[in-house]
């Protein structure tokens, strides 16, 4: 009872800890989305979509450099990596803020490089561990509560210190710096997976080149079909976050700093709730099927809500939050559970960082091409039908793949199980 009592002790605290370090290091990526910069544009297109673009093309190489750095990863002096990759995304605010435009658009891209390189070293504190479900859980949804929180914290700056578009990024990070540096600390007290998790869960090890193609080639149909699953949900939840504030305009909420959080704190409770009750789930397959019924209902979920939103079924405000959920079932599986829990089915030798990489690096490509084929082919719909519209389709493209997955991971297994 004693050890048990450690053991839920030591998930907690872990679950807490990097719940509010991965919020801290949101302060410094996402505020400038709450500001629109109407009226200005750059050779033609929207000022404010060519920032997102390259803030998202540093994520990008962030992602594919991160496939081999990540999955190499030590497990020593990850706090200090954390910190560095920080600091040097914060300075590229002060130079946004102090560089005239169109040059500043050169500081989002290198803002992008260091942020998109975190997730991955944060989670290596989480997985392989029985608790990974609950942690996991609690870190990805985090930055659904910090998306929220984040751009709240941008707008209330913006309307009650009158700190101007350029600027709020930089202010932001400084209200998040202090915090950060002492969750960080904090992160390095989490004690290491004991000799039980890694027996439940397998061994979580630095993956060299030869072991990423072994196991790419054992399970690439399956990869395949998640990637794409995983794009799609990157891009729902992209646009989303990235052109919030224009939609809430365009449906006629301006000026309202809290309906960021009002949206985003129910969400982050739903799916903390759903995701982190697997961790009750002994058997890794089942969690493995369970995490794809989650996928499934939320892209049944997307679709249905956004169709009674267009015929004016449910008011804005639900149709937000619903559509949301939705693309948080989605997406945060993949972020927290699903491929943890299929590298403990197959007992594979290996390291979350990497599948989540691979997966992050063509979601982002994803992203990039939606905002590129909208300003590039000038496709004239605003964010709001734009958003509307694609999520309508993909959710039933997504749900297909969903069911493809499912088939092809349950084959596998019966596979395994006969030799």
């Amino acid at each position: 009872m004693v050890v048990r009592n450690s053991q839920i002790k030591a998930g907690l605290y872990t679950a807490i800890v990097v719940f509010l370090a991965y919020t801290m290091i949101f302060g410094f990526r996402k505020s400038f989305t709450v500001a629109t910069f109407d009226g200005i544009t750059i050779a033609g297109y929207s000022y404010k979509t060519v920032l997102v673009i390259c803030q998202m093309l540093g994520y990008l190489l962030a992602k594919f450099y991160g496939i081999k750095y990540i999955s190499e990863l030590k497990r020593t002096g990850r706090g200090k990596i954390i910190l560095v990759l920080t600091g040097l995304a914060w300075l590229c605010w002060l130079f946004f803020a102090l560089i005239p435009i169109p040059y500043n658009i050169l500081f989002l891209f290198l803002n992008g490089f260091p942020l998109g390189m975190l997730w991955g070293v944060v989670f290596s504190y989480v997985e392989g561990r029985r608790s990974t479900d609950f942690i996991g859980a609690t870190l990805a949804v985090s930055f659904i509560f910090a998306s929220g929180f984040v751009k709240s914290v941008g707008a209330w700056l913006m309307v009650n210190f009158g700190v101007s578009e350029f600027w709020v990024p930089f202010y932001t990070g400084l209200v998040f710096s202090l915090p950060l540096i002492l969750f960080v600390y904090l992160m390095e007290k989490i004690p290491p997976p004991t000799q039980e998790d890694i027996n439940y869960r397998a061994e979580r090890i630095p993956m060299s080149a030869a072991d990423r193609k072994n196991f790419i080639k054992e399970f690439l149909g399956g990869i395949i079909a998640c990637v794409v699953i995983y794009c799609f949900a990157t891009i729902f939840r992209d646009i989303r976050d990235n052109f919030g504030a224009e939609m809430w305009k365009e449906m006629g909420f301006f000026n309202q700093p809290a309906i960021f959080s009002k949206t985003e704190t129910p969400i982050t409770l739903i799916v903390l709730l759903l995701i982190g009750s697997m961790v009750l789930i002994k058997n890794n397959f089942t969690a493995l099927k369970t995490a794809h019924y989650f996928i499934l209902a939320g892209f049944i979920l997307a679709g249905t809500c956004t169709v009674l939103f267009k015929s004016n079924h449910i008011s804005p405000i639900w149709w937000m939050t619903l559509v949301g959920l939705g693309l948080y079932m989605v997406y945060i599986p993949f972020n927290a559970v699903f491929f943890d829990r299929l590298i403990s089915t197959f007992k594979y030798a290996s390291n979350v960082g990497f599948l989540i990489y691979i997966a992050d690096s063509f979601g982002y490509v994803g992203s990039i091409g939606v905002l590129l084929s909208k300003e590039i082919f000038k496709v004239q719909l605003n964010w709001l039908t734009f958003f509307s519209n694609s999520v309508v389709i993909l959710s039933v493209i997504g749900s297909l793949l969903t069911l493809f997955s499912l088939y092809y991971f349950s084959k596998k297994y019966k596979q395994l199980q006969l030799l």
